[in-house]
């Protein structure tokens, strides 16, 4: 056995010795053109030109050595000038009809000029294809960004119009703004619904290109190094998270760069995403986030409105402002100081920042965070010499807030924060029932708040007929986001709205409970306040403000957190009643005096005869001049920042 695998063995060296043939020059020859063929348009139209050169040589050649020529006349300096009429021929067909002499010659020429036109039309067809291949190359989005203090946003979502437009209306004032746009989206495609949707763009330039944000040679097209910020957007699928966790390691693996604002679906990848992101990054709760804005907008009607007044760029904004002058001055003295800003709090010289701080905090080295039309009027603002009516200024005491009851049709990833949300700001004795058809509520750990866990179908009457809604203070109606496509979610929200309103639609303003509902798309939303919603909050929406606002200034992160945590200073909505004593129209100054001796910053007011009016922002004034006649109506409300 032993000697037969022996030779076995030996039989297939033999064979595989026999196998291994050395290619022949032609083989090497062919490989070789091959190789010069497959580098693009250039070896094909230097080969043609090869080609092109050659035949005239060889016609020139034959001519002189046939004698074939014509008479002196057609013959322009011997052999050169035989090369010049080849060549003529055989790039232009219509020199052989100027052709004289034998027949011989003409019909070599002519064989000549049927040879160039092969050439000709190869040659054409091979530059027509290399134009559309660079411009297939140029729809795909590969070229290098030449762009410099623009802002890149990786990735696509339905956020991503609101972002282009919010920052298209921040870059007014800038010269040459860009928004540079990295997805695996075609360019075209992407380029065609900015357009569509976004519309005026107000002088940026968006520049779309095609890769993963997740290759490095694809995050170098944006050319990121010298961008003013990156917005990094959470992608649908799965794990959203984990593809935005190592976008941020490709951005952060060199260390330096512009500031990074990232959005995280989930809390518990908060952490990594932090860690991976360093100092450079702020991370953007997106769960946590539309949470409390839920909570804060139920709990009174028009805070959406105010929350979307200071979060967009179009109106007010926030800023830090420095004013040498309010140095020795009390924050209660520089909340009245401005005409047309109003401050609502303080940055200490180690960029703490604080809202609605004590009143009797002396300014020294802070700086002031204030609420203004732009950051350029900040500089020439001038001096409030509004009147303050003090006899107007209401001194009673505030009778202290009732327990409350809650019904929450709906469940979804978020509801368990939304709860969580809740329990913080109810008084002790409240209660809460949940309605849902889909979802597997886990209701938190409570301590103010007594939850109940109903199953029904939250779109039907009958079901809705159960509760006795109308004796609820307030409503939250969330979508079925986790068990539903985006639309058949939110037109099950939108039914349901429907029928609260026929329940409690007789019920006059302001007596009837607090109405907010959550959209998933933002073409719903109109529809949707002819429900008489009191607030509408649009997941995707609110995020792009936020994300747009924290892009063009990070130390905004804390500002953003203080507004919406329940710890701190909160928005809220409170009747003017407990400000002002009722009768003629007082100043607006009058009422920002009031809420200072309350210890409370004014923000701003809502005209309830106003409220559906989407026109007039549904009634919501934030930052008005101290000047204006705020005239005192029992439904009408003061913003306020305060503590509880």
């Amino acid at each position: 056995m032993r000697a037969r695998t022996a030779k076995k063995m030996q039989q297939g060296n033999q064979k595989q010795g026999k196998a291994r043939v050395e290619p022949t020059g032609g083989a090497k020859l062919r490989y070789w053109f091959d190789g010069t063929m497959a580098r693009g348009t250039s070896a094909l139209v230097a080969w043609l030109a090869v080609v092109t050169v050659a035949l005239i040589l060889v016609f020139a050649v034959f001519v002189s050595l046939t004698g074939l020529e014509p008479g002196q006349g057609n013959v322009k300096g011997g052999f050169l000038g035989r090369v010049l009429t080849t060549f003529f021929h055989t790039l232009d067909p219509g020199t052989v009809a100027g052709d004289s002499g034998t027949w011989r010659y003409i019909a070599t020429m002519l064989v000549l000029t049927v040879a160039g036109l092969f050439i000709v039309s190869a040659l054409i067809g091979v530059i027509a294809t290399g134009i559309d291949d660079k411009l297939a190359e140029l729809r795909r989005g590969r070229s290098l960004v030449i762009e410099k203090d623009h802002t890149v946003i990786l990735g696509w979502s339905d956020s991503v119009f609101a972002i282009v437009r919010e920052l298209s209306i921040a870059n007014e004032s800038r010269k040459r703004p860009a928004v540079v746009i990295l997805a695996e989206q075609d360019k075209v495609e992407m380029e065609e619904a900015i357009r569509e949707k976004v519309g005026d763009l107000k002088g940026t330039r968006v520049v779309c290109r095609t890769g993963s944000a997740l290759d490095l040679g694809d995050l170098a097209l944006t050319n990121h190094g010298l961008a003013r910020s990156i917005i990094v957007l959470s992608p649908g699928g799965d794990e959203p998270d984990s593809e935005v966790i190592k976008t941020l390691l490709a951005l952060t693996h060199d260390g330096a760069g512009p500031h990074i604002v990232a959005e995280i679906q989930d809390p518990q990848n908060l952490e990594a995403a932090r860690l991976v992101g360093g100092d450079r990054t702020v991370i953007v709760d997106k769960r946590e986030t539309i949470a409390r804005l839920i909570v804060q907008t139920s709990r009174q009607s028009g805070a959406a409105a105010v929350y979307t007044e200071l979060f967009d760029f179009d109106g007010d904004e926030i800023y830090f402002h420095s004013d040498a002058s309010l140095a020795g001055s009390t924050f209660a003295e520089a909340i009245t100081a401005y005409e047309t800003a109003s401050v609502i709090g303080l940055v200490s010289p180690d960029g703490y920042v604080e809202l609605n701080p004590a009143m009797d905090t002396v300014v020294g080295g802070s700086e002031l965070v204030v609420v203004a039309e732009d950051d350029s009027v900040l500089a020439s603002a001038a001096r409030s010499t509004a009147s303050v009516d003090e006899s107007r200024i209401n001194t009673a005491a505030v009778a202290p807030e009732a327990t409350s009851k809650v019904l929450m049709l709906g469940w979804n990833e978020r509801a368990a924060t939304v709860v969580r949300e809740l329990d913080e700001y109810a008084q002790a004795g409240s209660t809460l029932e949940i309605l849902t058809e889909l979802g597997t509520p886990d209701v938190p750990d409570l301590t103010n708040l007594t939850a109940t866990v109903t199953r029904g179908r939250t779109s039907d009457r009958a079901t809705l007929d159960r509760f006795d809604v109308k004796e609820y203070d307030q409503i939250i109606v969330l979508c079925y986001s986790d068990e539903l496509p985006v639309q058949r979610a939110d037109a099950r929200t939108l039914v349901t709205l429907l029928h609260l309103r026929e329940i409690v639609g007789d019920r006059t303003k302001g007596e009837r409970p607090s109405v907010v509902s959550e959209m998933l798309d933002d073409r719903n939303r109109a529809l949707a306040q002819v429900a008489h919603v009191d607030d509408v909050i649009v997941s995707d929406e609110i995020l792009s403000l936020i994300l747009s606002q924290l892009s063009e200034n990070d130390r905004l992160e804390a500002v953003f957190q203080d507004l919406l945590d329940a710890d701190g200073a909160e928005i809220y909505l409170r009747p003017v009643r407990d400000y002002v004593l009722e009768g003629e129209p007082v100043t607006y100054a009058t009422v920002v005096a009031s809420a200072v001796r309350r210890g409370e910053t004014a923000l701003g007011y809502r005209v309830s005869a106003e409220s559906d009016d989407a026109d007039a922002n549904h009634g919501v004034y934030v930052n008005p001049a101290k000047s204006a006649m705020f005239g005192v109506l029992p439904a009408d409300r003061v913003v306020v920042l305060a503590e509880s």
